[in-house]
């Protein structure tokens, strides 16, 4: 379990520390930059699936449907709604929403421990107080909403996939299948204006988010999630805020207010009190597969 505690940690963290470098992009046309992220992150797992030798598994008709709701939820509607909702109010509410995911999580497992189930809340609490306690309209809220339920779908529907396919193959085929959806919407949006030249700084920009916080992240978490089941790893949810507040005060961006800190020693406090608690089936869990 250690490794599972330590990938699902890591993901989660280097998710968070977009926010450190969304100001690099953030001239780029979204929609249009969202499809180059995830085009040049399937290529680089497209080719380290076939480095590995990994062989392309046909899909079953229950696979193939949890993979394209995996990216029609988890990755297309999950980006749309949290651009729009930011849109809409700023990114205080959606960060407070997604603040929710590891409740969400230990409840969407059936009847979770009462120490995970305490664990989630604090963690919770604490996500609320790193993310300042968002306000916003009615518009960005139901924006919100829908980007948790993309949150939520990012793991529980990976789950059934990543036995046969591995980590690997799931962040693969899941980015693959994301970038013709994004470039539509890009299109629709934006017109032939939704790609141009980037800038240094913006592909910088890009390729970080690409690369680390795409291929790196997203095989950190589904390789440790059947590993802690979607309870505990949800936990670690709460350190996206956290390393949003790191990342910032390391560049230079903003300092931590004192409850921002307060809010992170809760979600740390919440993750150790959720990961005492027994795992249901611990010994059923498989480890995916990568061969």
């Amino acid at each position: 379990m250690k490794n599972g505690i330590v990938g699902a940690a890591s993901a989660m963290f280097l998710v968070g520390t977009l926010a450190g470098v969304s100001g690099l992009v953030g001239g780029y046309p979204i929609y249009g930059g969202q499809a180059v992220r995830y085009l040049v992150a399937s290529v680089i797992l497209l080719v380290i699936t076939r480095a590995l030798g990994l062989r392309f598994v046909r899909l079953t008709r229950r696979e193939a449907l949890c993979l394209a709701g995996l990216t029609l939820l988890g990755l297309v509607l999950f980006n749309v709604c949290v651009i729009e909702s930011t849109r809409a109010s700023g990114p205080a509410l959606v960060g407070t929403v997604l603040g929710t995911v590891p409740l969400a999580l230990a409840l969407a497992g059936g009847r979770p421990a009462p120490r995970l189930l305490a664990g989630a809340c604090v963690v919770v609490v604490g996500a609320t107080l790193a993310t300042g306690l968002g306000s916003g309209n009615t518009t960005s809220l139901l924006w919100a909403l829908g980007a948790l339920l993309g949150e939520i779908s990012f793991s529980l529907l990976a789950i059934p996939l990543l036995p046969r396919l591995g980590a690997i193959r799931v962040s693969a085929y899941s980015t693959a299948l994301a970038v013709p959806l994004l470039a539509l919407i890009g299109f629709a949006s934006d017109g032939p204006a939704m790609l141009r030249v980037p800038t240094l700084a913006e592909g910088l920009g890009f390729a970080y988010l690409a690369i680390v916080v795409t291929v790196v992240a997203f095989f950190l978490w589904y390789n440790s999630l059947p590993k802690l089941g979607a309870g505990r790893a949800g936990l670690f949810a709460g350190l996206i805020p956290v390393a949003a507040i790191v990342t910032g005060a390391v560049l230079g961006i903003a300092m931590p207010t004192g409850y921002d800190l307060l809010g992170a020693g809760l979600v740390i406090a919440g993750i150790l009190l959720g990961l005492t608690a027994e795992r249901a089936g611990a010994k059923a869990a498989v480890a995916p597969s990568e061969a």
